[in-house]
């Protein structure tokens, strides 16, 4: 996920520290709109095991959900365990997975994870915060992809989409992505952190885009505060 600076906070509209946050009712507003204009968000990337979701979210750093899954199935064909990523030959590893982009460090944490995973974990993706975070190459926001799509376990995912949609909505203001899973999980139900974040996500993609965000027919036009708002 891409962590933005100063000028980032200003691109997406964020709001100064110190704003107040926003009623719950207002959330829910925004979340039930979404949900209507969004009725087929879920998480893009294909997989049918907790293993290949956590492959596949390390792979998905700065590279797209389609691409990746033009990728992943050569790869869950060829590597079926964590033993068999664990003591996959590095530079053939490398070339396997290259069109997804800064593919030497995706390969070393994908090797490195799935070796803890047979050392630590007897080769089982684990399902808790704690223990998904002391893998290599994975943070809070692959951590909580993990635990909501693999075993439905909440947890509120923050990427570049959602920082930028709950700023220009006025949900949060900042842009640290651990300040904006603990702010919007404060104002959101504890059930509802899984959804909201493909909520988010799709409206990112399709509507409040970074640089040209199609304002004229946002559903949600007329809750936004956004400056930039055309």
């Amino acid at each position: 996920m891409n962590r933005h600076g100063a000028k980032g906070l200003s691109e997406s509209g964020g709001r100064r520290q110190g704003a107040a946050r926003p009623p719950k009712r207002t959330v829910a507003r925004i979340l039930e709109i979404l949900a209507k204009t969004y009725p087929d968000a879920r998480c893009e990337l294909h997989f049918t095991t907790p293993l290949e979701l956590l492959v596949a979210t390390i792979l998905s750093a700065q590279c797209t959900d389609a691409r990746v899954n033009m990728v992943t199935p050569h790869l869950f064909e060829t590597y079926r365990s964590a033993t068999a990523y664990a003591e996959a030959d590095p530079a053939v590893f490398e070339q396997e997975i290259r069109t997804t982009g800064f593919f030497r460090s995706k390969a070393r944490n994908i090797i490195a994870c799935c070796q803890t995973l047979v050392r630590d974990f007897g080769g089982k993706v684990p399902r808790s915060m704690e223990e998904l975070t002391r893998l290599p190459g994975v943070g809070r926001k692959t951590a909580n992809i993990i635990l909501y799509n693999a075993y439905r376990i909440p947890g509120f995912a923050v990427d570049t989409h959602v920082a930028r949609v709950t700023n220009r909505l006025g949900l949060v203001h900042t842009e640290d992505p651990e300040k904006i899973e603990e702010q919007m999980c404060q104002v959101l139900p504890r059930d509802a952190w899984g959804r909201a974040t493909h909520l988010f996500i799709c409206h990112g993609r399709r509507t409040c885009q970074a640089k040209q965000p199609k304002c004229p027919q946002c559903a949600l036009r007329s809750l936004c505060p956004w400056s930039g708002k055309r």
